[in-house]
């Protein structure tokens, strides 16, 4: 059985006053046991979340990483071993935000998931349409092409020790959220296209929904057969928001 994961990417937020706050009150959370929570704060805070969470359960993670796993002169960059040294344990790769404002390709994601694994993090490799390729019919192609595109390079047993995000890219940050039956839909077709090759990797796997989760909607859509928790936007800056989604994940 698939433990739940649910994780709350802070993306571009926090001053070292608001994230002390944000600490404190996920340390006054009842968070269930048998659910993994991670948080994915910017790269200047994770070591002093990491410091703040301990005992908690919380595991910390980072945002991004580098191409190149190991230390060197590639400015403004974070290697993946020095988020290893600093306490991280997961990291992201692929999100939609950089997809797409910073135009990193599936090539840079796929080696950034290679870096995260040599290191020893787990990545977690996000993945998604945007409003006009969904409209246009084409939500599996895009999905199936990005997530091909990692297994390719790295061959279908790299998951096994990795985490994916189905992330519909117009319904982060907008308010507006897959149904559950869509979402659904993706997730049973990335468990698809894994099986595929592997079905026990397929199996183990965890794919995680992302896209306006809250406390109001994470229960009906972590009820799904193939959603396994949550990749968590706005609503994981409010310590009694996330904690009551990683409740629901429980339930």
């Amino acid at each position: 059985m698939r433990r739940p994961l649910v994780a709350g990417n802070w993306k571009m937020h926090g001053t070292r006053a608001s994230v002390a706050e944000l600490i404190n009150g996920l340390r006054q959370q009842v968070l269930p046991a048998d659910v993994e929570m991670a948080v994915f704060p910017c790269s200047l805070h994770v070591a002093e979340v990491f410091g703040g969470l301990v005992g908690t359960g919380v595991t910390v993670g980072a945002q991004d990483c580098a191409v190149d796993p190991e230390q060197g002169a590639l400015t403004g960059e974070v290697a993946a071993s020095q988020l290893q040294d600093v306490g991280c344990a997961l990291v992201l790769v692929g999100h939609s935000e950089r997809r797409l404002l910073l135009g990193e390709t599936d090539a840079e994601v796929a080696r950034k998931f290679a870096a995260a694994q040599s290191c020893g993090l787990t990545p977690l490799l996000c993945v998604g349409e945007t409003l006009a390729q969904r409209e246009a019919g084409k939500t599996l192609d895009v999905v199936g092409a990005q997530l091909a595109s990692v297994v390719e390079a790295l061959g279908i047993e790299a998951f096994a020790r990795a985490v994916v995000a189905y992330e519909p890219v117009w319904a982060i940050g907008s308010g507006l959220t897959a149904s559950p039956e869509q979402a659904q839909q993706v997730h049973a077709a990335i468990r698809a296209q894994l099986a595929a090759q592997s079905a026990e990797v397929a199996c183990a796997v965890r794919i995680l929904y992302g896209g306006s989760v809250k406390a109001a909607n994470a229960a009906e859509l972590f009820g799904m057969p193939d959603i396994d928790g949550g990749l968590v936007g706005g609503a994981s800056l409010n310590a009694d928001e996330f904690g009551a989604i990683c409740r629901a994940a429980g339930s």
